[in-house]
């Protein structure tokens, strides 16, 4: 498991692929050097899996995000949101997740500005929610954890289908099997 800051996870997972530990790590913020790990974790046979957030119920969200997106690719009259609120100790604002779901929105084709927005309040374990406005409608989808049991879960059971395995996968392969 290795879920530490974005500026030492790079080098974290490039020394675990060497070593050839399979890895899972829910660390934001280091997707600039996937590649490099990639490289790391393929040239040694190693194996990883990599999240943003390990939550059954935010895999499936950003689902029905994206098929949102894609269904309201074309209305031009619907306008989008992202928005996520965290505790106050949390260090990213905004969250790896919310970024997630932005670009799953963007590689679903849609090309409108999406308004993001962050807030940092007392314990909440986190709250995202994706919208689409229009003059006529208003669609909100939101997700809500209720503590970090979902998120501990999730990476316990990537672990466990990691073994035995070699290469870069995603907590959504885990989950739905697919890339």
């Amino acid at each position: 498991m290795e879920f530490s800051t974005p500026e030492t996870a790079p080098g974290n997972l490039i020394r675990l692929a060497g070593l050839r530990i399979p890895a899972v790590t829910g660390t934001t913020g280091w997707l600039g050097k996937l590649t490099a790990v990639t490289e790391a974790v393929e040239q040694n046979e190693s194996a990883l899996v990599w999240s943003p957030n390990f939550s059954t119920g935010v895999a499936v969200f950003r689902r029905l995000a994206l098929a949102a997106a894609e269904l309201l690719r074309d209305e031009k009259e619907y306008g989008a949101w992202a928005w996520e609120i965290h505790h106050d100790q949390k260090k990213d604002a905004p969250s790896g997740t919310l970024l997630h779901l932005v670009e799953t929105l963007k590689n679903a084709g849609f090309r409108r500005e999406i308004d993001v927005s962050s807030s940092r309040a007392g314990r909440h374990p986190g709250t995202h929610e994706i919208g689409f406005d229009s003059a006529a409608d208003t669609i909100t989808l939101r997700h809500t954890a209720r503590s970090r049991e979902g998120f501990a879960r999730g990476a316990l059971r990537s672990a466990q289908w990691i073994m035995g395995k070699t290469g870069v996968h995603t907590f959504e392969e885990v989950l739905f099997g697919v890339k």
